[in-house]
C-alpha cells in the first residue's frame, strides 16, 4: 500500500494531522532525498523510518524495489517540499502501482502552485500548470500562448537565476500580461509581487540577488 503524503513548503506547522499520523505508522519513506526527509522526521519528532531515495537517476533501478515491498507494506512516498508527484518522478511509482492494483491514497496538502494562485487575485476559475518552465524564449512563448489561446491562467515554477530573463521574454511578447511572482511561500521572507512584466522587472533589478523558489502566475484577462 501506498500513502502520498505531502510535506511544509517552508512553514513547519503546515503540515496535517493525517500526514503526521501516516509518517509515524508507515513501514518506510520513499523519498527525493532521504537527508532531508530525516530531518523533517527530527523537526516533527517522528520514529526513525527507513527512507529510499527515488529519483530522476535512480527510478528505474530502484522502481521493481518498492514495489515488491509495497506489496506486503505501507509506504509513504514524500516530496522534499509540497505534493509528491507534482513536477516529480514519483508519479511513475504511482502509475505503477496502479497498474499492478496496490491501493493508493493520496493525502490532501501543501502546493507551491495552488498555494501561489490562491493569493495571486488572478483569476482561479481555469488554470494551466506547466511545472518548471523551459529556459529558451521560443519555448516559454509557446506555452504562454497556449494558456492565452484557452483563456487559462498559467501557473508555473521558475528559477531565481533565470526569473529575471523570463520576465523579459514576457515583456517582450505580452507586454500586457498581468503577473505574480510569488516567493518563498510560507517561509519567513515569502514575497508577492504583482504588475506587468516590466514593472516586476523594475522592482526585482535594484536587488542585490534573488532568492528562493518561485511560482509564476500569469493571466491575460
Amino acid at each position: 500500500m501506498l500513502y502520498i503524503v505531502p510535506t511544509p513548503l517552508g512553514n513547519l506547522d503546515d503540515i496535517t494531522l493525517r500526514a503526521t499520523q501516516t509518517l509515524e505508522s508507515c513501514d518506510f519513506i520513499i523519498a527525493e532525498n532521504p537527508t532531508i526527509t530525516h530531518k523533517l522526521l527530527l523537526l516533527l519528532k517522528l520514529p526513525k523510518k527507513e527512507v529510499f531515495q527515488f529519483a530522476e537517476h535512480n527510478e528505474h533501478k530502484m522502481l521493481p524495489i518498492l514495489l515488491d515491498k509495497l506489496h506486503t507494506q505501507v509506504g509513504c512516498l514524500v516530496s522534499d517540499a509540497g505534493t509528491p508527484t507534482i513536477s516529480d518522478p514519483g508519479f511513475r511509482l504511482v502509475r505503477a502501482c496502479r497498474q499492478e492494483n496496490l491501493e493508493v491514497v493520496s493525502l490532501p496538502g501543501a502546493s507551491a502552485a495552488i498555494t501561489a494562485l490562491a493569493g495571486s487575485g488572478l483569476p482561479t476559475d481555469k488554470f494551466l500548470f506547466t511545472g518548471f518552465l523551459a529556459k529558451t524564449e521560443n519555448k516559454i512563448v509557446k506555452t504562454l500562448t497556449e494558456a492565452q489561446q484557452i483563456n487559462a491562467t498559467l501557473v508555473a515554477y521558475d528559477s531565481p537565476k533565470r526569473i529575471l530573463k523570463t520576465l523579459n521574454f514576457i515583456k517582450n511578447n505580452f507586454p500586457l500580461a498581468h503577473i505574480v511572482v510569488a516567493r518563498e511561500l510560507t517561509k519567513k521572507h515569502e514575497e508577492y509581487l504583482q504588475g506587468t512584466a516590466q514593472t516586476l522587472i523594475e522592482i526585482l533589478s535594484e536587488r542585490d540577488s534573488i532568492k528562493g523558489e518561485v511560482t509564476l502566475v500569469v493571466s491575460f484577462k
